[in-house]
């Protein structure tokens, strides 16, 4: 749908910002239905937070979810809402997930990517804004939104990746956001 139709969405629907290649706006769209195939360029956030060891703290999405359930991913990931801002939004979702928000974080690129994800047949057609920091020194998940956390060193990711799964979306933007992680932990290994 476009911002210029008219629209009825019920209290569960959410509003996802549509992009060009570019990342510039051009309309709107329910969150489900631009994850469907073969999905729709929409403008989303990653966010990779450490703790003052240079450890990545890793979250296990909760088995509840409709996208991606009970995997490893990120820190924190999602949409801004419309006219919200993607540091606004990481910055929120991150607090909101976890139950702290961030002590640092800061800009870290952006990243496009189309990934279908085989497990729920959705995809993940991507305008990601990225963002590292430094996380709170302790987190309160909310278990509708997380299962479990973890704390990670390069060694200890690497292990986990090999046996357990993870985000179609991860690779991209761990490996987008690396730049970034360096300046901010230099020496931590990443």
């Amino acid at each position: 749908m476009s911002t210029t139709e008219p629209t009825t969405l019920t209290a569960t629907e959410i509003l996802l910002e549509l992009v060009d290649e570019q990342g510039r706006t051009i309309g709107t769209a329910e969150k489900h239905a631009a994850h469907q195939a073969p999905g729709q360029l929409h403008r989303a956030f990653s966010v990779f937070l450490f703790d003052a060891e240079g450890r990545m703290l890793l979250q296990q999405r909760a088995l509840a979810k409709y996208h991606s359930p009970g995997v490893w991913s990120n820190t924190c990931c999602g949409h801004p809402y419309p006219g919200e801002t993607p540091f606004a939004a990481a910055a929120r979702r991150t607090a909101e997930e976890l139950g702290a928000a961030p002590v640092r974080l800061q800009q870290a690129g952006t990243v496009s990517y189309d990934h279908p994800d085989r497990t729920t047949g959705l995809v993940e057609k991507e305008y990601n804004h990225l963002f590292v920091g430094i996380s709170a020194a302790e987190q309160h998940p909310d278990p509708d939104e997380v299962a479990d956390v973890r704390l990670v060193t390069p060694a200890e990711l690497a292990a986990l990746r090999a046996e357990k799964p993870f985000s179609v979306w991860f690779g991209t933007v761990l490996d987008a956001a690396l730049p970034a992680v360096r300046e901010l932990l230099p020496g931590a290994g990443w």
